[in-house]
């Protein structure tokens, strides 16, 4: 059964944001409903806004050394493999992605090990949401 989801089309989507951040084009990909989802948070966060603190943060924290690799993808969603470095540690990880009929993500889970390469995420991820709310 067919969504008529263009997943190929999101993928495209996310890697090009990435490796040209613009907050106008983040806060476009997101639904308004969508939903985040981390290790580095107790609570999945909702609404578009808040989605879009959390990637955009991530952005800045990853994105300098954010490498993806391997991907794998479904009817609606797409699990995207990266490596980056955080903090001199070394982080590996996934960005699960789940996008609308209308090409906006709705469900964007990320998971990221080692644990010590997680704790120095928390750390940086912590200060640029308080640098970016300032």
């Amino acid at each position: 059964m067919s969504t008529g989801i263009d997943v190929q089309a999101g993928v495209a989507g996310w890697h090009g944001f990435v490796a040209d951040p613009q907050p106008d084009r983040l806060r476009e990909m997101i639904d308004d409903a969508a939903v985040f989802k981390s290790p580095a948070v107790h609570t999945p966060q909702r609404g578009r806004e808040k989605v879009f603190a959390y990637l955009w943060a991530a952005i800045q924290v990853l994105g300098p050394t954010i490498e993806y690799g391997r991907q794998w993808t479904a009817e609606d969603s797409a699990v995207l493999g990266f490596t980056a470095v955080v903090d001199g540690l070394d982080v590996e990880g996934v960005d699960v992605i789940t996008w609308n009929e209308q090409g906006r993500i709705v469900d964007f889970t990320v998971l990221v090990r080692p644990y010590k390469g997680l704790g120095a995420l928390i750390g940086a991820m912590g200060l640029q949401l308080a640098s970016d709310a300032s």
